[in-house]
């Protein structure tokens, strides 16, 4: 006799302990200590995994550009069009997730990234690895979240925020630990050695995923056919806005017309699609709550924050490979940065109360303010040693403040479930365009830095100054036994101090870009004590009029 098949749409009869906190997340049973621990190293696995591989390629941009034979303005498009997909598949990865469960998503991107990294193996060209970038951001997006419902199943309900906290944060390991090993990925076989790793890592995220399931989930018939009108709209118009912010920079913002066609079309991509949403009944994106105060104040927080965090690679990292360090000569940076990442998870995990979700905010912007005042001290004998406490500090506000500010507009979700998809796209944007957006101000800044202060240094460069004399007699005495042409042996002396001259600027340019991101840090500071004086004052007052007390 057949038994009748369960319909996967008729709620389950949970126990009160097992209960979904939202639809399309896993119940939360009782598990053994030692099934705790397992989804707590497959959870901290699947993080890294989301988040690794595209780490690896973005820390050897330089050396993959010689692999591929590739323009810098080519090349740059690896990590946008990981960015790219990462940021539009949100718009459909939470109700996906409602009516299929997150595991049908992950596990058929997990075998689609396998396969596209395997093949792209035998493939020698860019156009096959931005695929394969393509294809990662779409599964870090699943595996993000993946990641975060593993780590809440591995600690008991009085602790779970814990595991919030780590799910949320352990991606952030990914960027120092790429810097830490990845040399050695290229020395096995230059960018294949990358690929390998990523392959080795999809394929074993996908067997800990299939053989440690997650509990099962209440699923729901929600997605309408006029989701994926607005899919249609916002997710080029989101596409183009990551094209302009990576090259923008690179082609020059003025120069290519390329980047304004793309603002124009993007532009009009996303109002269409914003009326659309704001027209429906049943909206995939709320803009009635998105625009609400407390949550345009809580998404410009969080992309000032991304912005100041954009120092750490544009700024610091983008000066130590100007002055032709490699990533195996950045080793003790990366550990400090690396130990910054784990000490902000570990005080967060132990000091997090949903009460009081300003503070770690805070204390990050102020860490932050400090690490970008400490850089901008830098001179032509700065190396990775003396820039390692301000590395520090920022890895720690870069951790800290990520899981109060999610959990900061988690409120509006759970008195609306119908706020996930809206809160999950901006808390995604916030964070990866974010980081395009910092990448681009302060890389726009630092060469408009550069220019002003080398066209200081070249009217001082006169013949008539007599410290210029005096160096360019120190640079035809190095080259003296080499050189015996003395026209050669002037212009090499000539060439020598334009060098030292370049050098100086960037450095002074660089600096400059430390004093913006340390005034960005203050003026985000300011603003929150204001905002926290005037809520004060408000309540004060409330309560004397409820009281009737003068």
């Amino acid at each position: 006799m057949r038994l009748p098949k369960h319909d996967p749409y008729v709620p389950h009869d949970w126990a009160p302990h097992e209960k979904p906190a939202l639809l399309g997340s896993p119940s939360t049973p009782y598990h053994s200590t030692l099934k705790r621990i397992a989804y707590g190293i497959v959870g901290l696995l699947v993080c890294l995994t989301g988040a690794l591989g595209n780490a690896v390629v973005t820390a050897n941009l330089q050396n993959l550009q010689g692999t591929f034979a590739a323009w810098s303005t080519e090349i740059a498009w690896l990590p946008a069009v990981y960015v790219m997909t990462n940021v539009s598949i949100n718009l459909l990865l939470v109700k996906f997730r409602q009516q299929y469960g997150l595991r049908a998503f992950t596990e058929g991107f997990l075998v689609l990234y396998v396969l596209v990294t395997f093949f792209h193996l035998f493939v020698n060209d860019l156009s096959s690895a931005l695929m394969v970038r393509a294809a990662h951001g779409m599964v870090a997006a699943a595996l993000s979240s993946l990641g975060i419902y593993y780590q809440i199943q591995a600690w008991p309900a009085k602790h779970r925020l814990k595991g919030l906290v780590i799910g949320i944060t352990g991606s952030s390991l990914a960027i120092p630990l790429a810097r830490l090993f990845s040399t050695e990925l290229l020395q096995l076989d230059e960018w294949r050695g990358l690929y390998f790793f990523e392959l080795g890592l999809a394929l074993v995220s996908l067997a800990c995923v299939i053989a440690l399931k997650l509990p099962p989930s209440d699923r729901k018939k929600v997605f309408e056919k006029k989701d994926f009108i607005t899919f249609i709209l916002l997710a080029p118009g989101m596409a183009l806005i990551c094209a302009v912010l990576s090259l923008g920079r690179l082609d020059w913002w003025f120069e290519a017309p390329w980047i304004g066609w793309s603002l124009a079309t993007a532009v009009v991509l996303i109002v269409s699609a914003i009326v659309f949403e704001h027209n429906r009944s049943n909206p995939l994106l709320n803009t009635r709550w998105l625009s609400s105060g407390s949550i345009v104040r809580l998404g410009l927080i969080m992309l000032l924050i991304r912005i100041v965090l954009a120092e750490q690679n544009t700024g610091v990292v983008g000066w130590l490979q100007f002055v032709g360090l490699q990533n195996e000569q950045m080793t003790h940076l990366a550990w400090s940065i690396f130990a910054g990442i784990v000490c902000g998870i570990v005080v967060s995990c132990l000091t997090l109360k949903p009460q009081k979700l300003t503070w770690p905010i805070v204390i990050s912007l102020a860490a932050m303010m400090i690490a970008s005042l400490l850089d901008s001290q830098s001179n032509n004998l700065t190396r990775p040693d003396q820039l390692m406490l301000s590395q520090f500090l920022l890895g720690f506000g870069s951790a800290f403040f990520l899981a109060p500010a999610m959990l900061a507009g988690i409120g509006g979700v759970v008195a609306d479930p119908r706020n996930l998809v809206s809160f999950s796209v901006l808390f995604g944007m916030s964070q990866n365009i974010g980081g395009l957006l910092g990448s681009a101000i302060l890389g726009t800044f630092q060469t408009w830095r550069e220019k002003y202060h080398s066209s200081l240094i070249a009217d001082q460069l006169t013949t008539l100054n007599p410290w210029v004399n005096e160096r360019i007699q120190l640079y035809t005495g190095l080259y003296q036994s080499m050189i015996s042409d003395s026209t050669l042996l002037s212009a090499q002396a000539l060439t020598q101090l334009q060098t030292a001259s370049t050098l100086e600027a960037n450095i002074l340019a660089y600096n400059d870009t430390y004093m913006l991101t340390a005034a960005i840090s203050g003026f985000t500071l300011i603003w929150i004590f204001w905002r926290l004086l005037r809520l004060k004052i408000t309540a004060r007052q409330a309560l004397k009029r409820a009281t009737g007390t003068k």
